[in-house]
């Protein structure tokens, strides 16, 4: 393994990072706010920390890199990243304690959308710009965003991009996997233009709140600029806006570049995922309204339970985060129904969090198959999705990861538990972190924060937020000593 190589295209990473800092940077600036210096001693760090990196490492730029070297590579990258990211919280005096600002920079650029902020309002606009941009760079993933920018083409970037993308199996839309990155870079950039046109035009939300949304929205994070997240502008037309770019942010990128570019509307609405995620969110949106509509605690009008089973719910599905409302305070069945939602997530290739639609088709079909092979024990049951054949090596990796996920859920469900949280605040906020979700319930909840949870469970809610966005397997892998033994 090449220690060069990994730190060639980690300096690239953190000069690219603080670079983006400026632009948090200015609108403090353009606002008279004293955390402009924060963004610029920050900034400084890490081009300087990048730069030297760099210039140590040159003699390994154009290097391919090696399967290995880019499974080691992502998950470093997304740990420096966040850390460096995390400065200008603590420089500005945002968080007490480093643990904090690195929860908060964690939280951003995995999209989980999971805050310590006691008030999100008391912010000066750097920062808040800051929080929504680490999860606009974050929703497709930091390392993946900055291959367009790197000389290297061939396997080695394909490696890269299949260690990174949240999909079981990586769909190579194109042979070069930079014009690719590029394309559904493109298309994310205009999608983002669109809601926040939308947002302005007819939400008549703020340019500057339209823009913070909007990055939340796409990248399906979840940081507000208000403390009760959208809910605070009580506006119907806005609800939709975000609905449908929420859902939108839980497609498969790969299917918009079908549609877009290869003129494929059947390839996109005959997808067994998209139907599958569509059906589900609408299941479990009816389900919610009727229990809001019908419990005798609530007796919500059908209007409003409506409104709230979508936006809520669509925004727990796609691991957004957002919510118009306490869903906390919703009857039992319905929070059951979210936090179901949370574990399921949305499509794989989306910029949404959870175990996914995909892995769950793949599981059931799975568990049908070890049925009839109970009946028929000699019989040979080719395992098929949208018609396709998912060869024996994809299956043991979904079953893999399905177990890892249950026993790192259950793993850090004890330790928070052990550290005083009561259980539904322990269940729910390590469900929210590993699914990349945000909000928990109990003392988690939509109305409240992560603040309260003590500074070794922040910990463990970071890592399960980098286990989540890293799909798990690729970052366990670092753990295991066959790895570093193999060549």
């Amino acid at each position: 393994m090449r220690l060069s190589v990994i730190l060639h295209y980690v300096a690239l990473l953190l000069i690219g990072v603080g670079l983006f800092m400026l632009i948090p940077m200015g609108i403090s600036l353009y606002h008279g706010e004293t955390d402009a210096g924060a963004f610029g001693i920050s900034a400084g760090i890490t081009v300087g920390t990048g730069a030297v990196l760099y210039s140590r490492t040159h003699s390994a730029r154009g290097s391919m890199l090696s399967r290995r070297e880019a499974i080691v590579l992502v998950p470093l990258a997304w740990i420096l990243i966040s850390a460096f990211s995390a400065l200008p919280y603590r420089i500005e005096g945002t968080f007490p304690g480093y643990i904090e600002s690195l929860f908060e920079s964690v939280s951003g650029f995995t999209t989980t959308g999971a805050s310590v902020l006691a008030s999100v309002e008391d912010q000066p606009h750097g920062i808040l710009f800051w929080r929504a941009l680490t999860q606009w760079l974050g929703g497709m993933g930091i390392v993946v965003a900055f291959v367009a920018l790197f000389p290297l083409l061939g396997m080695g970037t394909a490696y890269l991009v299949e260690a990174e993308t949240p999909s079981p199996e990586v769909t190579r839309l194109r042979a070069h996997i930079r014009d690719t990155t590029r394309t559904i870079w493109g298309l994310y950039v205009l999608l983002t233009a669109l809601e926040i046109l939308l947002l302005l035009v007819i939400g008549k939300m703020p340019l500057f709140e339209a823009v913070c949304h909007t990055f939340a929205t796409l990248s399906t994070g979840g940081f507000s600029t208000q403390n009760e997240s959208i809910g605070a502008y009580n506006s119907l037309s806005i609800n939709i806006i975000v609905i449908c770019f929420m859902f939108m942010g839980g497609i498969n990128f790969a299917l918009y570049y079908n549609l877009l570019w290869r003129r494929s509307l059947r390839s996109f609405l005959w997808d067994p995922e998209f139907r599958i995620y569509a059906i589900v969110l609408v299941g479990a949106i009816v389900a919610i309204a009727i229990d809001l509509i019908v419990d005798g605690d609530t007796r919500y009008p059908a209007g409003k339970a409506i409104e709230e089973a979508a936006f809520n719910g669509t925004a727990i599905q796609t691991s957004t985060g957002f919510a118009i409302s306490d869903f906390g305070q919703w009857p039992v069945f319905s929070q059951i129904v979210l936090v179901l939602l949370m574990l399921v997530g949305a499509c794989a290739g989306s910029t949404s969090g959870g175990i996914k639609i995909i892995r769950f088709i793949v599981l059931f079909k799975y568990a049908y198959r070890q049925l009839l092979l109970v009946f028929n024990p000699q019989a040979v049951i080719a395992l098929r999705v949208g018609g396709r054949v998912i060869s024996e090596r994809i299956v043991s990796r979904i079953v893999g990861f399905a177990i890892l996920y249950f026993a790192v859920f259950v793993a850090a469900t004890l330790i928070m538990s052990a550290l005083g949280l009561d259980l539904v605040t322990a269940v729910s906020s390590v469900i929210a972190s590993l699914s990349n979700t945000g909000p928990g319930l109990g003392d988690v909840g939509p109305a409240a924060n992560y603040g309260a949870v003590p500074a070794a469970g922040k910990g463990v809610l970071i890592g399960c937020m980098l286990l989540g966005r890293l799909e798990l397997l690729a970052a366990l892998a670092l753990l295991s000593p066959t790895f570093w033994r193999w060549r």
